[in-house]
């Protein structure tokens, strides 16, 4: 096994063991579906709802933060994370996807962030910025209208 699939395996090992632990505080809504399904759509609750309040859960505090940042579209002003699912026509199928969808989300915020090594650009790539720039100069000044006196 590489490096790389050992680590993803503890990363899913160690998401599997979160869920259990904050499994009480997932709260499910079932909800009708819009869209196609004819005369079922009217009668039948499919779609599902997934709120879980970040704010005050039970996970750690870095993974907290993380999740805030890379769910920040998804949450409310009072800290919920709301994923809805009404991709599949049962409710067992979207309770699945919107569970499958949370832990992709843990999943992400639970990567630590690369370190960006700051870097300097090259001899050549500062000759090559001033020449291209001396360029754009040179045709700006060339549009502009003189007066022969």
């Amino acid at each position: 096994m590489t490096e790389g699939e050992t680590s993803i395996l503890s990363m899913m090992q160690n998401i599997d063991h979160i869920l259990q632990i904050i499994q009480p505080e997932l709260h499910f809504a079932y909800i009708r579906a819009s869209g196609p399904g004819g005369q079922n759509v009217n009668k039948v609750a499919t779609a599902v709802q997934l709120r879980f309040n970040v704010r005050d859960s039970s996970l750690s505090e870095r993974l907290k933060a993380r999740l805030l940042k890379v769910a920040a579209h998804r949450i409310s002003k009072d800290g919920n994370l709301i994923i809805e699912a009404k991709r599949f026509r049962t409710q067992e199928q979207n309770r699945q996807d919107v569970i499958n969808r949370f832990i992709l989300l843990l999943g992400k915020a639970s990567e630590e962030p690369k370190h960006r090594k700051r870097t300097k650009p090259t001899e050549s790539s500062k000759v090559e910025r001033l020449r291209t720039k001396k360029h754009k100069s040179e045709i700006k000044k060339n549009r502009q209208s003189r007066s022969f006196d």
